[in-house]
């Protein structure tokens, strides 16, 4: 596949059948998504002094030796502790063809836990970007926020998407695709990008979101649909349409607008500009081709946000904008949508907390 674009699902099967993306455990086809590939974790995690990327002409092998303190076997399952910095070798490993790069970033379920989970690689100066024809191993940091989490190898918690060329619309390019499939419901806001706002008046009742409570249990990311919400979860109702974010706090909130992504396009939640105010929106931006869109079943589908404040108090009101989404080209139509087949678990989504707690 030579086309400028997102690389679907096809292509990427491709990869993984010449060895562009290769593993010791061969690549499972549940991993491949319309538009992504689910990273496995390996079987051993490093719990180091801080976070670090690779540099220049330096490998990530050689970094978690000046920083690691201790390492853990993963095999049977082990506890990452709140607020430690791990790195776990992943499974795949990447030789990209020449005018192919990648973008990663963590999977829905693991933002919403407030898992902190980015991608590092040999050579690497930012995390979840890999360059033009990358050659090596790939490792995922990890740094759970709010909750401890029981992992095991194979475990899915971040994702890639391959790119070859620029594919991002301008926002004429927006503009145009918008006028011939409405990509929001209501008024869309272009400005570098899709304007994305917060609900905090919502069409019945005043609950608005969750905030995580400092202190609770171990989660273990197999249990799906185990756990109470009240034991890690407070309710944010407000009436008057507007909330405080505390400092240093993680919430759960919702956008105002539906999204649709259409089948030839995938969109990406824009990194958060501090001048919007002090907090950061998303650790999750990956949104596929169908996501939202009436054909796959998700007509009405909205984005959560991920919150978390920073150094001072800050009021969030009522359709202020918090983030964008950056829509991008597909080389190629994807053989299945998200929301089609798949075991798409937000689809449709409004308000909703990580699939490992219990829905109402």
């Amino acid at each position: 596949m030579t086309g400028t674009g997102v690389l679907p699902d096809r292509a990427i099967r491709m990869m993984i059948a010449r060895g562009a993306i290769a593993a010791d455990v061969p690549v499972a086809d549940a991993q491949v998504q319309p538009a992504s590939l689910d990273l496995r974790l390996g079987a051993v995690a490093y719990r180091v002094r801080a976070s670090f990327l690779a540099g220049r002409g330096r490998s990530v092998a050689d970094r978690i030796a000046e920083f690691e303190m201790h390492r853990i076997d993963l095999t049977a399952g082990a506890v990452l502790e709140k607020g430690c910095v791990y790195v776990v070798p992943l499974m795949e490993r990447l030789a990209l063809p020449e005018g192919v790069s990648a973008v990663a970033n963590a999977k829905s379920s693991t933002g919403r836990l407030d898992l902190l989970t980015r991608t590092i690689t040999d050579g690497g100066v930012e995390f979840d970007r890999i360059g033009d024809a990358y050659d090596g191993p790939l490792y995922a940091e990890i740094c759970p926020r709010s909750f401890s989490v029981l992992v095991r190898p194979g475990m899915r918690l971040n994702q890639v998407r391959f790119r070859r060329g620029h594919a991002a619309l301008d926002d004429e390019g927006l503009r145009a695709l918008h006028a011939r499939v409405p990509l929001v419901s209501g008024e869309a806001l272009i400005d570098d990008g899709l304007g994305f706002s917060v609900d905090l008046r919502p069409a019945a009742g005043d609950l608005v979101g969750y905030r995580a409570k400092p202190h609770t249990g171990l989660i273990d990311l197999d249990r799906i649909g185990h756990y109470p919400p009240a034991d890690y979860w407070e309710e944010v109702r407000t009436d008057e349409g507007r909330i405080i974010l505390d400092p240093g706090a993680f919430y759960i909130l919702v956008s105002r607008e539906a999204v649709t992504i259409p089948p030839d396009h995938a969109a990406e939640m824009a990194p958060y500009l501090a001048m919007v105010g002090e907090f950061r929106v998303h650790y999750a931006g990956f949104f596929d081709p169908g996501f939202g869109w009436a054909g796959a079943a998700g007509a009405g589908s909205r984005g959560v946000l991920e919150v978390r404040c920073h150094e001072a108090p800050f009021v969030l009101e009522h359709g202020q904008v918090v983030g964008r989404l950056i829509y991008e080209r597909m080389a190629e139509a994807p053989e299945r949508l998200y929301g089609a087949g798949l075991a798409s678990n937000y689809q449709g989504q409004g308000l909703k907390l990580a699939k490992h707690f219990r829905a109402g």
